[in-house]
């Protein structure tokens, strides 16, 4: 069973934001009015967030993606009360919105602020543009980042239509696909060969908040 994982190299990312933009257009995100945009209630399962260092004149700004962990132990699973939030039998940390029942406790429990809530009914600018194989989320249930399992999910019946296996880069996120500098990388951790494997292992790789226990997937790697 593949451990599907994510490595991020901290060193090529431009912060040109189209791995943002990707995820959007790719997950069928909702577009937030003028009253949400200022109450902060942007949705966003992708976001590069820009971290400043110093003081003027010496000046250092970071950038760092920020989709959702799949942690391999998600606070998120542990607290909501009614199995909405799960972990697929690969890992993923999953979300059925039929079960939701927005009480938001996972919201509160991800020390990551990567699950967004859909305070009215989405909107979307054109119907016709919505991707199909990603169903739309109703008012009142928590949204996050998948991994684009429906790619996952795709590659795996192309891979047994061909009478094979999965195969390293078989599969590839919609913002690894998009990111202009090269620097989003996935596939199965458990496979020793896999390219993401292996970058997890070098010496730059570190994880967010590690000391929680948490043990997300998504790994990171520093300045060279």
């Amino acid at each position: 069973m593949a451990r599907w994982g994510m490595v991020i190299d901290l060193d090529r990312c431009t912060a040109c934001q189209a791995c943002t933009v990707a995820c959007v257009a790719e997950n069928n995100q909702p577009v937030a009015g003028p009253q949400e945009s200022q109450k902060g209630r942007n949705i966003f399962w992708n976001q590069v967030l820009a971290i400043v260092e110093g003081e003027y004149p010496l000046v250092k700004a970071r950038f760092l993606p920020r989709p959702c962990m799949h942690c391999d132990e998600p606070p998120c699973v542990q607290v909501c009360p009614v199995g909405a939030t799960y972990k697929r039998d690969d890992g993923l940390v999953a979300q059925n919105n039929d079960l939701c029942i927005g009480c938001r406790y996972c919201m509160v429990a991800c020390p990551y602020g990567v699950r967004y809530f859909n305070w009215k009914q989405p909107e979307y600018p054109t119907i016709e543009n919505l991707n199909p194989d990603v169903p739309l989320r109703p008012k009142g249930v928590v949204e996050k980042c998948t991994f684009c399992v429906h790619r996952i999910e795709a590659a795996k019946v192309k891979a047994q239509a061909e009478g094979r296996e999965l195969r390293d880069g078989d599969v590839k996120t919609a913002c690894q696909q998009t990111c202009t500098g090269g620097a989003i990388y996935f596939g199965d951790l458990e496979d020793p060969n896999s390219q993401v494997a292996k970058l997890a292992k070098e010496q730059r790789a570190f994880r967010l908040l590690e000391e929680l226990g948490t043990k997300p997937r998504v790994i990171y790697l520093g300045e060279g």
